[in-house]
């Protein structure tokens, strides 16, 4: 057993001072330089340390609508796209540990027992036992960081793809939230739809018996009739968006959507109460998961380098053998039945017609295209934020505005048919007036829509939610 011990203690000796004398040929993890201003523009941005920060804001307490908390809850459960990059992360870890393991001894233990008879020359049979029992083992012996180098890549590649199923997170949020308020965009218009083509039915109805009394004429009658088939289209479009964006909705949350969930906000209360702090653009670089995976593949494409030059270098590989051999069991273990041997083995490449510098220059070609995702990356998220803090400047503004815009247009069309009524205008002034109320109407909800969807915009651009 001593014995035992003392090879056993030389192999691991042995092991762990060629790992640790083995070098690394990758090239160092530098973050490249961000292709982004240091900060946003002062004209929309505004003070960036107001508020707090989406990165410490769970989603469940940035919106306000229990119904599309709802939603959201399931989505994350539910949603087959998202299942998938959960699959790939399981993918990814196992393709690490199969990888990293090569970096440690692989030991395979055997045991054989069998019992031989022959004939003897001036007597009876001879039998024989023999009964013996090893442990093998190989490894390559790291001195150029080859398999450091493929396990780093695999190691980095794993990081990816689960900063990668974060992003995606983010984005079906996103995505939830933006149709459920295009649902909700699509209910009030319909609503809106509905009460004006009733509203014009009756005016159709009205400009008949005046049609009819000799009152009014004809013109009169068709220009009512227009502007009655104009919101019954209107109508019919506005249902076939509803159909489209809820079926859509259905595909995200991953099924069925039920009548049991939490009553829904108007779309008017959808707009969160909670300041966003924009912070500085380099802050980006550890709050959006998609900036930290393309870090990750950047990380990879630098390993697989390393293990492409530690390729131009022999494969040192060291195996050894320790075990025990006799003919009796009593006897096994014991000096008399030791057996071991340990060597090392050099294999080099001699010609191999450039195989190896074009796996090098594949292996920098996709760095390059590492570096330049990366900072494309950034580039993106930046725009991401800038948009949306434009757009929390500028939409309230617009909304704003077309609130009073409205309210304008409805005290026009009702003096427009009062006027009418009174016989100081024409039909076509009232048909003007009714048209344009009924746009701006219908375009304020679409932009209290656009300016709910671009605060989600915002939140996700700035990582919110990623830790929860």
């Amino acid at each position: 057993m001593r014995t035992w011990s003392r090879a056993m203690r030389k192999l691991s000796l042995l092991a762990t001072v060629t790992l640790l004398a083995g070098c690394h040929l990758a090239p160092p993890n530098v973050r490249p330089d961000a292709p982004t201003p240091d900060g946003y523009s002062p004209d929309y941005a505004g003070d960036v340390t107001i508020g707090a920060r989406a990165t410490d804001i769970a989603w469940r307490n940035f919106f306000r609508d229990p119904r599309l908390d709802s939603l959201i809850a399931t989505a994350l459960t539910k949603n087959r796209d998202l299942a998938v990059a959960v699959a790939r992360i399981d993918e990814a870890r196992g393709l690490y540990r199969i990888q990293n393991a090569d970096r440690y001894p692989t030991l395979i233990g055997g045991a054989d027992v069998s019992r031989n008879q022959i004939s003897a020359a001036n007597g009876g049979p001879l039998t024989t036992n023999r009964i013996s029992a090893d442990v093998t083992t190989a490894f390559e012996l790291d001195f150029w960081g080859r398999v450091r180098s493929l396990s780093d890549a695999a190691r980095a590649n794993f990081l990816a793809t689960v900063e990668a199923q974060r992003a995606f997170r983010l984005s079906l949020i996103r995505s939830v939230a933006s149709t459920y308020l295009e649902v909700l965009e699509a209910n009030e218009r319909i609503q809106l739809a509905e009460a004006t083509v009733q509203s014009r039915r009756d005016g159709l109805r009205i400009a008949k018996v005046r049609l009819d009394a000799g009152i009014t004429s004809a013109l009169d009658y068709r220009q009512s009739e227009s502007l009655l088939t104009q919101a019954e289209a209107e109508l019919a479009a506005l249902r076939l968006a509803k159909a489209q964006r809820e079926n859509l909705l259905v595909v995200l949350v991953g099924g069925p959507v039920t009548d049991a969930l939490p009553s829904a906000l108007p779309l008017a209360g959808q707009l969160s109460d909670t300041t966003l702090a924009a912070g500085l653009p380099s802050t980006l670089l550890v709050a959006r998961p998609d900036i930290i995976a393309a870090e990750q593949q950047l990380r990879a494409a630098n390993a697989n380098i390393g293990a492409a030059r530690a390729a131009f270098f022999p494969t040192i590989s060291l195996t050894g053998l320790l075990g025990f051999a006799s003919s009796e069991l009593d006897n096994l273990i014991g000096d008399d039945g030791l057996t071991w041997s340990v060597g090392p083995s050099i294999t080099t490449t001699i010609f191999n017609h450039g195989r190896l510098k074009g796996n090098l220059a594949v292996a920098e070609a996709r760095q390059n295209m590492a570096i330049a995702t990366y900072q494309r990356t950034i580039q993106g998220a930046f725009q991401e934020v800038s948009d949306a803090l434009a757009g929390r400047r500028y939409l309230a503004d617009q909304v704003s505005a077309q609130e009073r815009g409205v309210a304008a247009q409805r005290q026009i069309a009702e003096l427009a048919r009062v006027r009418y009524r009174e016989g100081t205008v024409s039909y076509l002034e009232v048909l003007d007036a009714e048209r344009n109320l009924f746009a701006a109407e219908q375009s304020l909800l679409q932009l209290r829509r656009i300016a709910a969807q671009n605060l989600v915009a915002l939140y996700v651009a700035l990582g919110g939610g990623a830790t929860e």
